[in-house]
């Protein structure tokens, strides 16, 4: 509807808006309104606020009558308030026309500073274009759909949820059941599609798609609401999605009733506008509608609206005692008394007071009723509007806060319409999806968004089943599927096509259309369907397998069985069941006897990062072992280079176990018994591998990859129409592809495929692999790491072990330099541990002297003492000391025993320090 016919229209309420003139003086003289607006009263500001709905509609009355109660309630709550709404109500009619000369009307007549309504989006389409020229606010309690918005008419606010935050509960229904295709039913109205504009994304994003939108005129007769009905029986789909007005819905659900589409297997989703109108719906189309699932606004229940309730009740019984019957109260008078209070709010809030509108022209022509150029501009407008929009609080129908003059999305609840009446059986949220609670609890939340069936209570289906409906079915009047099946002249195990040449009759055989006859089989329904070849006039393939897919794509096949790949490419266009034999792409190049020179063959066992490792950890040991064993045992000690070469013959000769050296200390037997471990497991698997190198035959392949056939130029062979040509089995969200995929799952699991593959493929070719794989460090990184941390554990525990006896035995360390501190401690390494107990037994052996016949002393192998003359001389530095008896002048003096150091003795001629 375009401004211009609204303007011809116009002048002919030129005489009703003369008579509301007249009213509206009256009214004033009435009420004790001066011209300025002021009750004198009351004592406050009256604001004058237009209100436009359909006064004899179910919406209309029921939103008249809660914003008169706003009015009280607001009013009875800030008696101290300095402003005041004063409401000037207009009549609709639900005509767009109707509703434009209202807004008209109060804009250039009554001067309204905003106008709540009007009750629909065609009606709100064009007075928020009057209200943005003029800059009044127009509020819509009921104007949800998606084309209204406040960035093309910023004085344009919605009091109520848009109809674009269905689509994602809607799709997580279909997620939540499985239902992978939808038919979209509305009415024929721009303002009632939107809503699956947005539900095409929506369910795109789960990979569900709407298969077909049905159209039906807000009129429409039986006879065509039938017609439509049974033109979608002829469809696979049956899930449908229905958002229209509810005086169509109630004849499209009976009439579906009549034809058997409310029985099992269908399932019905309704929006919300229609599930907000059900209780004004008549009793006969509620009773057709039993199984149906809705999305619908939640309300959270709070004592505040329980008791509005009751008052309302009261209240419109005695204003419509004569002509209607008390309805319950829909969603949309909830939101017109929460609107009433934005609005009572922000003007209060705003400070507006009665100023008369600013002319947008210097012309004055009072009569002429079709300019609007002479509406004026609303000096209040502004700063009412950024009231509105910044209002925040707890109205009865929740938290009230707009985003982009919008209300907030809010949570949604899902009913399953039965015969008590409606059932909640879940609840959708942004944050949470789907659950089986209003407000999910804090260790829910943290599992994020869902859209399971779980997570909903159980459902009452149509044709009071408990069974969920599938989402499609095989029509009994549809065609067999049209299989389509490639041709093959070479390696026909997988599909043979050939024609009887007796019959002329079609044979497709082979090991894929063995198991897609498997899978149709498993189905629990029959399936029909007929092979079509992919041949052209002559019998021979009529392309490339790509080629025979995009007959899936442009529907000349319902799918395709055979030997097609899965590849990425393909599957933007089609979908595929899980395959049922593996996939890839080989080579079959010819075999060379492998070249090489055999004098270096005991190199090849190892890779030349573990004999690197190996040599290090080899030259490392001989240092642990030197380090441990220096102190305490002779054989590492000596010249320095005696003990390089001791410690790295001891190492290596480990190698081959032809170590001979005595080990003395403990940690140093721990620390070697591991790596002889280590030792044996190394040399074992050097003497397997090279032993399989030297008697296995090696073979190699002549060509590795692809690029060395580009790079060297060779011609290269494949199977007709592959799709290894382009490297130098159902359409898209086919309602078959579920069943199917599982069919072809159930007899892979069970083991059929493999009894089918043993038939079809009676030779088998087996792939022996000759080549023999060099050891890496990563077969034996493990137990290098054990070694290594073992010794330097050990040579941890040895330094701190031989620092700790340094520090407490020296005290006069305290005063050298770190230097020499550094020095003394070496010295003191490189001495024998004369402690040990090793050194101890071995110099109590040396003093066990045996005596010769005369009863003398004999000399002993002692590299601390010897004999002379009858004498034992010790050649200790601390002992020097002889016997008392048979000494000559020349003899070394005897030391008396008085003398003698103590923990000396002297017995029989002898004297030393005694163990």
């Amino acid at each position: 509807m375009k401004a211009g016919f609204v303007l011809s229209v116009l002048k002919e309420m030129r005489a009703g808006f003369l008579l509301s003139s007249l009213l509206l003086s009256l009214f004033h003289s009435s009420f004790g309104l001066n011209e300025d607006g002021f009750n004198e009263t009351k004592g406050a500001i009256d604001v004058r606020v237009g209100v436009v709905l359909a006064m004899d509609s179910l919406v209309g009355r029921v939103s008249n009558s809660c914003i008169a109660l706003a009015i009280e309630d607001f009013y009875n709550e800030h008696p101290n308030f300095d402003t005041r709404l004063t409401i000037s109500w207009r009549d609709s009619g639900e005509d767009v026309i109707k509703a434009v000369s209202a807004g008209v009307d109060l804009m250039k007549h009554e001067k309204v500073q905003a106008i709540i309504g009007p009750q629909t989006s065609g009606e709100a389409e064009f007075l928020a274009n009057l209200g943005d020229k003029s800059q009044v606010p127009v509020l819509s309690f009921s104007a949800t759909s998606p084309s209204l918005s406040s960035s093309y008419t910023p004085y344009f606010v919605r009091g109520a949820v848009n109809d674009a935050a269905q689509a994602k509960p809607i799709a997580a229904l279909l997620k939540a059941y499985g239902w992978r295709q939808a038919v979209a039913i509305c009415e024929d109205s721009k303002f009632k599609s939107d809503l699956f504009l947005y539900l095409r994304d929506a369910l795109e994003e789960i990979g569900s798609r709407l298969q077909y939108k049905s159209i039906l005129p807000t009129f429409a007769s039986e006879e065509l609401i039938g017609q439509e009905l049974y033109k979608l029986m002829t469809m696979q789909t049956r899930v449908f999605i229905v958002h229209m007005s509810s005086p169509l819905a109630s004849r499209l659900f009976q009439k579906a009733q009549e034809i058997g589409m409310m029985s099992k297997d269908n399932a019905w989703i309704i929006s919300d506008e229609l599930a907000g109108s059900l209780s004004s719906m008549d009793p006969s189309a509620i009773a057709s509608m039993q199984g149906v699932l809705a999305v619908k606004t939640y309300i959270p229940k709070s004592q505040r609206l329980a008791n509005f309730i009751t008052r309302w009740k009261h209240f419109y019984s005695a204003e419509n005692t004569t002509k209607f019957k008390v309805p319950d109260l829909n969603v949309f008078g909830l939101r017109a008394y929460d609107m009433t209070w934005v609005l009572a709010l922000a003007v209060q809030k705003s400070g507006t007071t009665a100023l008369p509108f600013q002319q947008q022209s210097t012309e004055e022509e009072i009569g002429n009723f079709t300019d609007l150029s002479n509406l004026g501009i609303s000096p209040s407008g502004p700063s009412i509007l950024r009231a509105i929009l910044g209002t925040t609080f707890k109205g009865l129908t929740g938290d009230i806060r707009f985003i982009n003059g919008e209300l907030k999305a809010s949570t949604f609840q899902v009913i399953n319409i039965v015969k008590e009446g409606i059932r909640v059986i879940g609840f959708w949220s942004p944050v949470s999806g789907l659950s089986p609670v209003a407000e999910r609890t804090q260790e829910n939340k943290k599992k994020g968004y869902t859209a399971n069936m779980a997570d909903l209570r159980p459902v009452t289906w149509p044709g009071e089943t408990a069974v969920v409906p599938k989402g499609w079915v095989i029509p009994t009047n549809s065609k067999k599927l049209r299989i389509g099946v490639p041709i093959k002249r070479r390696y026909q195990e997988f599909v043979k096509v050939e024609r009887d040449p007796a019959t002329g009759r079609l044979q497709v055989t082979g090991f894929s259309i063995d198991v897609f006859a498997a899978v149709m089989e498993v189905l629990p329904y029959s399936l029909p369907y007929e092979f079509l070849p992919f041949a052209d006039s002559e019998g021979n393939s009529a392309g490339s397998y790509n080629d025979m897919i995009n007959q899936v794509v442009q529907g000349n096949y319902d799918a395709v069985v055979g030997d097609v790949t899965i590849l990425v490419s393909r599957s933007n266009q089609v979908d595929f069941t899980p395959p049922y034999s593996s996939a890839g792409v080989s080579m079959i190049v010819p075999l060379q006897k492998e070249k090489r020179t055999k004098a270096w063959t005991f190199l090849k066992p190892l890779t030349w990062e573990l004999w690197v490792i190996t040599t290090c950890l080899f030259f490392f040991m001989a240092f642990v072992f030197w380090v441990l064993e220096h102190r305490i045992n002779e054989n590492f000690q000596g010249p320095p280079i005696e003990q390089l070469g001791t410690a790295l013959y001891f190492s290596f000769s480990t190698l081959v176990f032809a170590q001979r050296d005595r080990i003395n200390g403990n940690m140093t037997r721990f620390v070697l018994v591991l790596w002889l471990f280590a030792v044996l497991i190394l040399t074992s698997s050097y003497t397997a591998n090279l032993a399989s190198i030297l008697t296995v035959g090696q073979l190699q392949p002549t060509v590795v990859d692809i690029e060395t056939l580009i790079k060297n130029g060779d011609y290269i062979g494949y199977q007709n129409n592959s799709y290894v040509e382009g490297l130098l089995v159902f359409p898209k969200n086919s309602l078959l592809l579920s069943d199917i995929s599982n069919a072809v799952l159930n007899i892979s699991e069970g083991g059929k495929i493999d009894s089918i593959e043993r038939a079809s493929f009676r030779k088998r070719s087996v792939l022996h692999n000759n080549t023999s794989t060099a050891l890496s460090l990563d077969c034996f990184w493990g137990l290098f790491v054990i070694v290594w941390t073992t010794s330097i554990g050990a040579l941890m525990i040895f330094s701190i072990s031989f620092c700790h006896k340094r520090a407490t035995g020296e005290t006069t360390m305290a005063n050298q330099s770190k230097w020499q501190r550094i020095k003394a401690m070496a010295w003191r390494f490189d001495e024998k541990e004369l402690l040990w107990h090793v050194f101890q037994r071995r110099e109590s052996r040396n003093r066990e002297m045996e005596l010769d016949r005369d009863g003398r002393p004999i000399a002993t192998d002692s590299a601390s003492s010897f004999y002379m003359d009858g004498e034992v001389h010790f050649t200790d530095d601390n002992i020097r000391c002889c016997s008392a008896s048979d000494s000559g002048d020349d003899s070394p003096a005897a030391v008396p025993t008085s003398t003698m150091e103590e923990g000396h003795t002297n017995a029989q001629g002898m004297c030393g320090p005694f163990p």
